[in-house]
């Protein structure tokens, strides 16, 4: 199975641009033959907003908003599964830092996961996720989703970890330089693939680190991205190598948590 990422450089508040930035990444990560490939944090809007009213004139609902629309005519296309970050409007004029995943199959639209975690100033603007971690069963493999600075918490990946992920899907905005070093020892610690999809360039004085990466269960950094160019990258992977959670003959990752222990 290929996996892998999108690095990219969003234009702030120009959503026209980036799904038309995108659409050629994508398809060019069709060429090489990708099943699934994430997209970076609010791929389509940006990240560096002045005020909330930027954010509530460009989010979208989800699964109709254009942004996922495209998303799921794409997947259709190429016969692939997409995550991508977004920036989420609710019914009742709520904002999210989201992201979505969508298929090739039946009506394309998968799922969503609201960022739980909130970095800095993005609590002016959005509100914390309210869905929980979930992991979405895409039948070539089960995909988990953390957005960004969920990193930073070993709750966030380990809980997706224990749901039964084979792969992480960690799309990001990263400008401090710790979790592409953090992020294989989370693999490890779980024993489940990641692919942390970053951005590149700078809003409003804020740089990005770019660095986006595949790890695997092992810690070993498959692919690692430049800081400063728009690429795709992708890795063959063996989805099995997941699933076996065992160190050695006696010890099991998984079966050999004891919880009762973990409390504070």
């Amino acid at each position: 199975m290929k996996i892998g990422f999108i690095q990219m450089e969003p234009k702030l508040l120009d959503l026209n641009a980036n799904l038309s930035k995108a659409e050629t990444l994508i398809k060019d990560a069709a060429k090489q033959n990708a099943k699934l490939i994430v997209l970076p944090e609010l791929f389509d809007v940006g990240y560096n907003f002045e005020t909330k009213e930027e954010v509530e004139e460009i989010a979208q609902q989800i699964p109709d908003g254009e942004t996922t629309q495209f998303l799921m005519e794409q997947a259709k296309e190429h016969d692939m599964f997409i995550v991508a970050g977004t920036a989420e409007k609710d019914e009742k004029g709520k904002l999210y830092n989201s992201a979505v995943i969508v298929g090739p199959i039946g009506g394309g639209y998968i799922g969503k996961y609201r960022k739980i975690h909130l970095f800095y100033r993005e609590k002016l603007f959005f509100e914390p996720g309210n869905l929980g971690f979930h992991v979405f069963n895409i039948g070539i493999a089960k995909v988990g989703i953390m957005i960004c600075f969920d990193w930073i918490f070993p709750e966030a990946m380990r809980t997706l970890a224990l749901k039964g992920a084979d792969i992480v899907a960690h799309p990001a905005n990263l400008v401090l330089p710790y979790a592409p070093k953090a992020m294989p020892i989370r693999s490890l610690e779980n024993r489940v693939f990641s692919i942390t999809a970053n951005r590149i360039g700078e809003e409003r004085g804020l740089r990005f680190i770019g660095m986006s990466q595949i790890n695997s269960p092992k810690a070993e950094i498959l692919l690692r991205a430049s800081e400063n160019k728009e690429e795709v990258g992708l890795v063959e992977i063996n989805v099995e190598k997941a699933r076996n959670k065992k160190l050695n003959e006696f010890n099991d990752l998984f079966k050999d948590r004891r919880p009762e222990h973990y409390v504070i």
